[in-house]
């Protein structure tokens, strides 16, 4: 089982967004996308900086709490 390291699955659904709209913003497989949302994948810090900025939150808030201490 994958360690969640990553919060875009739960701030996708706090603003109530899709995968899709995340991967049309970010110009990245929609399929990529639903790996990050189950932790299959993580993306790049680069990329995790992008889908911050499109979703209007600090880098810090798509990282699990544990990342964060």
């Amino acid at each position: 089982m994958a360690e969640n390291l990553n919060r875009i699955k739960v701030v996708l659904a706090e603003q109530r967004r899709t995968n899709k709209w995340l991967a049309d913003q970010l110009a990245v497989n929609q399929t990529t996308v639903s790996k990050w949302c189950t932790n299959t994948t993580q993306p790049d810090l680069y990329t995790l900086n992008k889908a911050a900025t499109v979703l209007g939150v600090d880098i810090t808030e798509l990282l699990n709490s544990k990342l964060r201490k």
